[in-house]
């Protein structure tokens, strides 16, 4: 049963948890239980998904529930003005607050297939703000220094570009911790025997849009999976959020 964070007649949002694909896709071909179907078949009425998470991402997740709304919201996504926050723990101590303006390059159309090679595969325009929550150094040799840093970070990412997020933590050297693309190996396994988590640290934690009928401020809130929030609270970080 997934969580419902709010519904009415035209929208409705889940908890998606780590490891669940919001729709049928080639890149995990075996997986039989998607989050599209998953709330159709809970709720008995078709759903559009109004935007996506990776699989390894937990938290909002956001579905209309006709037509009309889904072209609505749709296109405040399409211009960037729905405001979207995460919650990520990266390896070592990024700037307290920074803005990552990197381009990104398409690599895998919606569906996990690679783009035709007449496609415009040119890198596009993608930025992102962040802030620094918390650090905390432990003493592990986990790499090549003899104590290890992470820290909790705020990412708000001001386009939509594919995997933005992860890649452009990678581009500043502070990867997300748990990515097995764009992450570094080492770590991931350091997280997994140490707090036993080999998930993705990274959740949407807050949206903020239009509401398609009226136009209000719609402010959705999810809070970390008890996994997550078990690795927060075992690096000290407890109760620090957004």
């Amino acid at each position: 049963m997934l969580d419902i964070l709010y519904r009415d007649d035209f929208l409705v949002a889940i908890h998606k948890p780590a490891g669940l694909l919001v729709h049928r896709s080639d890149i995990d071909r075996h997986e039989t239980r998607f989050a599209a179907q998953l709330l159709r078949d809970q709720i008995g009425r078709r759903v559009h998904p109004l935007h996506r998470l990776d699989k390894g991402t937990s938290g909002v997740l956001l579905f209309a529930l006709d037509a009309a709304s889904a072209h609505e919201v749709g296109a405040q996504f399409q211009c960037n003005e729905v405001e979207k926050r995460y919650l990520a723990v990266v390896r070592g101590w990024p700037p307290e607050a920074d803005v990552i303006g990197h381009a990104l390059s398409r690599q895998f159309d919606d569906y996990g297939r690679k783009p035709a090679r007449e496609s415009n595969t040119e890198a596009l325009p993608a930025v992102t703000e962040y802030r620094r929550l918390a650090t905390a150094e432990l003493p592990v040799a986990v790499d090549r220094y003899p104590t290890s840093r992470y820290a909790l970070v705020s990412l708000t990412p001001k386009s939509g570009r594919q995997h933005q997020l992860r890649r452009h933590m990678k581009h500043i050297a502070h990867p997300i911790i748990g990515d097995a693309t764009w992450g570094k190996g080492i770590h991931n396994r350091f997280f997994q025997q140490r707090f036993g988590c080999g998930r993705l640290l990274l959740a949407c934690t807050a949206i903020e849009l239009r509401h398609p009928q009226d136009g209000r401020v719609l402010a959705i809130a999810a809070s970390l999976e008890k996994s997550y929030a078990e690795v927060l609270r075992a690096l000290g970080w407890d109760g620090i959020r957004c």
